[in-house]
């Protein structure tokens, strides 16, 4: 009962971080809400038993696809479009 309701909640936490990953409007807001999907994603590995598939996706995707948007979105120019929003 206990892993059940735990997979229900990793479940539906995955799916808000997936949504707010869609619906955000700053990049760098949507990359940090990817790297939570990813790590839901994760522990729904671990928790039905494929931990090395999980352990895999969280080097992979968190360590290279996330950080790699980090780095090329200060190259870009991200970081000078937030420091002149006007609020």
């Amino acid at each position: 009962m206990f892993l059940l309701g735990t997979f229900y909640f990793f479940a539906s936490f995955l799916i808000f971080t997936c949504i707010s990953v869609i619906f955000s409007k700053n990049p760098v807001n949507s990359v940090l809400f990817l790297v939570l999907a990813f790590l839901n994603s994760t522990f729904l590995f671990i928790l039905i038993g494929a931990e090395f598939v999980g352990i895999i996706l969280a080097i992979v995707y968190i360590g290279a696809v996330a950080i790699l948007f980090f780095i090329c979105g200060d190259d870009v120019g991200y970081s000078n479009y937030y420091l002149n929003v006007q609020y």
